[in-house]
């Protein structure tokens, strides 16, 4: 794609616009969206995404536009795992439930900043050495073993970084929220409230995620603006998607085998690039590997919509199937 100046300003200036209308909204009326009002913003970002991939076939024809659809994908299935991590920092640090939609928006701002940082660095990378393929290949199969081990996290597991306990410990902290500000007053004296925490909490884990997402996202495309609209769409809706699965979460019980799949599936396809234009000596005398196949885009996308389809169904039939069992237990 051959992306000028004018139309990365044009999409930005868009996707900031859109930001700032989310903010003011929560802004001047916390609350607990309801389970319609979410539906109709998560149906408005997904149809704002499929509208644009519309655009980028129109624009630079059907293969951009299966890879934005691809990537875009696989970034909003990554964004989905998230939020389990998002439910339990939440669980942890008791936030009222009228404020996390305050600390969500702010939590995707800083990650849409910081993938802005990654997927500058990684381009620039990929431009400059095509051997970082095997680099990202092998950390995303060694991620999805990880991830295929211990599936989803609970809030046993969670454990606070090196940078929360030193915030708690350095910081003077209040006990309560005080209408989700980061500052109050209490005797006097200004303290910071819970809600720092909990956004340090929320972006550094948006920050780990982030080492996973992006290099998943250029095993589907190398197009840096592709790269960056997919994140920024897959993003976008997660606030509003947090709210409407609520406790469907807890019943997505494969979901995290089946991001491992996918996971496993880019890494390989990854591999196997960097294999077909190699150019490192002590591998194959530094020359490309004949055997080594290019995975068609089509392929990617009918492999990520079909292994994240059997793993919601199965996990919904399986919890069905778990808590018919229980009610029947329940009446003997």
């Amino acid at each position: 794609m051959d992306v000028s100046g004018l139309v990365w300003a044009g999409t930005l200036v868009a996707l900031s616009a859109v930001l700032l209308v989310d903010l003011l909204i929560i802004g001047r009326r916390p609350h607990e969206p309801s389970v319609r009002e979410s539906s109709l913003w998560v149906a408005f970002y997904v149809g704002l995404a499929l509208l644009f991939g519309a655009g980028v076939w129109l624009a630079s024809g059907a293969s951009s536009a299966g890879q934005f659809y691809t990537g875009w994908l696989t970034e909003y299935s990554l964004s989905v795992d998230n939020l389990f991590v998002f439910v339990i920092i939440m669980a942890r640090f008791g936030v009222p439930r009228q404020y996390q939609q305050k600390v969500l928006l702010i939590g995707i701002v800083l990650a849409l900043v910081m993938r802005g940082g990654f997927i500058a660095a990684g381009a620039a990378l990929i431009s400059q050495f095509s051997w970082v393929f095997y680099i990202f290949g092998a950390f995303l199969i060694y991620t999805a073993i990880n991830l295929a081990r211990q599936g989803e996290p609970d809030e046993d597991e969670f454990s606070e970084n090196l940078l929360i306990r030193w915030s708690r410990r350095a910081l003077p902290i209040s006990k309560g929220y005080d209408d989700a500000k980061l500052t109050t007053h209490e005797n006097g004296r200004r303290l910071f409230t819970p809600m720092l925490i909990v956004m340090i909490a929320i972006g550094t884990t948006d920050l780990i995620f982030a080492l996973d997402s992006i290099p998943a996202i250029f095993g589907i495309t190398q197009e840096p603006y592709l790269v960056f609209t997919a994140n920024v769409f897959a993003l976008m809706g997660l606030r509003q998607l947090y709210f409407l699965l609520g406790g469907l979460l807890d019943r997505l019980i494969y979901l995290s085998y089946g991001l491992a799949v996918v996971l496993g599936f880019i890494g390989v396809k990854l591999v196997l690039e960097a294999l077909a234009d190699n150019n490192l000596p002590f591998i194959n005398g530094g020359e490309h590997v004949g055997w080594a196949p290019h995975i068609p885009i089509w392929l990617s996308l009918l492999v990520i919509i079909g292994t994240l389809g059997v793993a919601t169904v199965a996990s919904l039939v399986k919890s069905a199937r778990d808590r018919r069992r229980e009610l029947a237990e329940a009446r003997r």
